[in-house]
C-alpha cells in the first residue's frame, strides 16, 4: 500500500496495511536539502524538493504545501518581517486592518495571480507531479480566527470580540471566503486534502469560540467536503475546553498538540473521529531517543483506541530533530496496524 493510500484510506475508516506516518515538516525540509529557510518559503523548486526529500528519506506518507502562516495575508498588502533562516512572520505592529475601516476594501485576491498563494499552487503541483502517486499531497490555508488574527493583530482582535463584534463576523466571513477560494486552486492543482490551520483557536475560551469562530469552522470544512477532499484540522495549544464542539466541526483528521489528553480527545471526539498526534516536539521527539519515541507513540496509540490514529508530533517537527528519531516513527507507524486493519470506527 502507497502511503497516499494509507492516509486517504485511514481519514475514510478503510482498512490499511499500517498507520500512517502524517508529521508536519517545514524548517527540517529546508534543512534536507541545505536551503536558508526564506529561498523554501519563497521558492516553489526549492519547496517541492524538500518535501520530496524529507519525506522520502523519514518514511512519511505524505507531502505538504505548508510553509508559513503569512501566504494569504501578504497577497492581501500585510506587511510580513522575512528572515533569512527563518518563517516569515506577520509584523503585528502593523497589522493589515490597524484600521477596521479598511476591510470593507479588502477583495478576495486571485489564488492563481496572487505571488505567495500562486507558489504554494505551484508547490501542490510539483508534488503532484514529482511524489502523488506515492505520497498524500496536502495543501493548506489559514483557519479563520488564524487568518483574522494575521490580518488585524491577536490583542486586538480579542478586544474586538468585546467591543466590535460586527466587525469581527464581518472578518471572519471575509476570511471563510477567501480561504475557500485558496483551497479551491490547490485542489485545482492536485491536492489530495486540505489541512486548515487555526492555532490562535486555543487562545480563545470556549464561549467565545462558540459564538464567533465554531460556525465558520463548520461551514469552511463543509465547503471543503462538498470540494471532494478529505480535511486535517491542525489548532496548535489546549484544545481541551473546545473539544466538544470540535466534535461537531467534523474534520477528518483532528491534530492533537501535546497538552491535550489523547484519551479524553478520543471521549469527546467518538470513535468516529480520527486523531493524529501528540508526542512533545521538542521533549519527547528532539530531545528524545528512538526508544522514548515508540513508547510515547504507543501511549497515544492506546489512548486513542488502537484505531483511527495518525502518527504525528503535537506540532511541528524540530529542524534539528535527530535522524534517528524521526526513524523511529516511521518504524512505529509501519509495525503497529489497527484490528482487521480497519483504522476506522468500526475497528
Amino acid at each position: 500500500m502507497t502511503g497516499k493510500e494509507r492516509v486517504i484510506r485511514t481519514m475514510r475508516g478503510e482498512p490499511v496495511d499500517a498507520l500512517p506516518n502524517m508529521a508536519i515538516t517545514m524548517m527540517k525540509a529546508a534543512d534536507e536539502i541545505g536551503v536558508p529557510y526564506k529561498i523554501y518559503a519563497m521558492d516553489a523548486v526549492a519547496h517541492a524538493r524538500g518535501q520530496a526529500a524529507v519525506s522520502r528519506a523519514y518514511g512519511f506518507d505524505h507531502v505538504s504545501g505548508i510553509s508559513d502562516p503569512a501566504v494569504e495575508a501578504s497577497d492581501l498588502g500585510a506587511a510580513v518581517i522575512y528572515r533569512d533562516d527563518a518563517p516569515p512572520a506577520i509584523d503585528d505592529t502593523d497589522p493589515l486592518l490597524l484600521d477596521t475601516g479598511r476591510l470593507v476594501a479588502l477583495k478576495v485576491p486571485d489564488p492563481w495571480s496572487a505571488p505567495r498563494m500562486r507558489k504554494r499552487i505551484d508547490v501542490v503541483r510539483r508534488l503532484k507531479k514529482e511524489c502523488g502517486a506515492e505520497k498524500a499531497v496536502e495543501g493548506w490555508i489559514e483557519g479563520p480566527m488564524a487568518e483574522s488574527c494575521d490580518l488585524r493583530g491577536l490583542s486586538r482582535l480579542l478586544m474586538d470580540f468585546f467591543d466590535a463584534p460586527s466587525f469581527v463576523r464581518d472578518l471572519v466571513t471575509f476570511v471563510v471566503e477567501m480561504e475557500l477560494a485558496f483551497a479551491r486552486a490547490q485542489i485545482e492543482a492536485g491536492a489530495d486534502y486540505i489541512g486548515v490551520g487555526d492555532a490562535a483557536a486555543s487562545l480563545m475560551g470556549p464561549d467565545l469560540y462558540r459564538e464567533f469562530i465554531w460556525e465558520a469552522e463548520k461551514k469552511c470544512i463543509r465547503e471543503l467536503h462538498r470540494m471532494g477532499v478529505p480535511v486535517r484540522l491542525h489548532i496548535c495549544g489546549n484544545i481541551t475546553p473546545l473539544l466538544e464542539m470540535i466534535a461537531d466541526v467534523e474534520a477528518d483528521i483532528v491534530d492533537l498538540d501535546s497538552m491535550v489528553s489523547v484519551k479524553e480527545a478520543r471521549e469527546k471526539l467518538g470513535p468516529g473521529r480520527c486523531l493524529a498526534g501528540n508526542i512533545n516536539p521538542v521533549a519527547d521527539l528532539r530531545n528524545g531517543t528512538p526508544l522514548s519515541v515508540a513508547t510515547g507513540l504507543e501511549a497515544c496509540f492506546r489512548a486513542a483506541g488502537g484505531a483511527w490514529y495518525a502518527v504525528a508530533a503535537g506540532c511541528e517537527v524540530p529542524r534539528d530533530t535527530p535522524a534517528e528519531n524521526l526513524l523511529a516513527m516511521a518504524r512505529f507507524a509501519q509495525a503497529h496496524r489497527p484490528p482487521d486493519g480497519r483504522n476506522g470506527p468500526s475497528a
